[in-house]
């Protein structure tokens, strides 16, 4: 039986965090049959991932647009060509709307609207007809979360850009989607991940009963990169449904980590 990604040529960046989104997927595109190149800013997590999956590596921080030009120069020259790309980078930054600071805004912009923006425009001055790129966006650009503005309006940017590039390279076969995960046990949320009672807060908001994992996220992403898939230009919200409803407040997150604190010491 075929699998869905064979002989596909994968840039998949943000896969140097040990067991983060970036990592999950690069294992499952490779289990698909992909040949896969990792690539981040921390090198040895980067060598172990790559031999592991029989890959190949790429130092690159998505905010420097000569390590995005060289990462793709690198694929091209090792695999041959690239396929398929996916953004997995990200910057979980939670600060009330009036204390964000002009560097945090510039920061921000800087790693998830200029760096991807800038990433597509070196993989797609490079990539094959008929190819896809996925961008990670969030259930927060479209529903709201407190604290999480300039998260939410950098997601919510590069959706809009995401269909932009549907819209523009459709008549070369290449499909460019975003998917939007709500909240999910990684690296980025490991503190409130290990909290039951703010894991409790969210799952109580989603209609299917629980909150993501890594795993669903990244089979949303194989199938939007394989050739199966007929859709371009639009946000899949993996997310368990919760933008049907919400996300808790703070208030909300913070009384339940009290009571489940009291439960405990009754």
């Amino acid at each position: 039986m075929a699998k869905r990604l064979d002989g596909k040529r994968a840039i998949i960046l943000g896969a140097a965090a040990e067991g983060n989104l970036g990592q999950v997927t690069a294992r499952r595109f490779a289990a698909e049959g992909a040949r896969v190149l990792v690539a981040g800013r921390h090198e040895a997590a980067l060598r172990t991932l790559a031999d592991e999956i029989s890959g190949t590596h790429a130092l690159c921080d998505i905010t420097d647009e000569a390590d995005l030009a060289a990462m793709v120069s690198h694929c091209v020259a090792t695999l041959g060509g690239v396929d398929l790309a996916v953004n997995c980078t990200g910057w979980g930054l939670l600060t009330p709307f009036l204390d964000n600071t002009r560097e945090e805004l510039e920061k921000m912009a800087a790693l998830q609207f200029t760096g991807p923006f800038q990433f597509f425009q070196a993989v797609l001055r490079k990539m094959a007809d008929g190819g896809a790129v996925v961008q990670v966006s969030s259930a927060t650009a479209k529903i709201m979360m407190d604290d999480h503005a300039a998260y939410m309006g950098t997601k919510a940017g590069m959706d809009h850009v995401i269909r932009c590039i549907a819209n523009e390279f459709g008549a070369r076969g290449i499909r460019a989607n975003s998917v939007a995960p709500g909240f999910t046990a990684s690296p980025m949320t490991e503190r409130a991940a290990k909290n039951p009672a703010v894991v409790g807060a969210f799952e109580k908001e989603y209609p299917l009963g629980r909150v993501g994992t890594l795993d669903d996220t990244a089979e949303a992403i194989v199938w939007l990169c394989s050739d199966a898939c007929f859709v371009t230009g639009e946000v899949m919200q993996v997310n368990g449904g919760v933008t049907l409803r919400r996300n808790p407040t703070n208030a909300e997150i913070v009384a339940a980590a009290k009571a489940a604190k009291a439960a405990r010491s009754a």
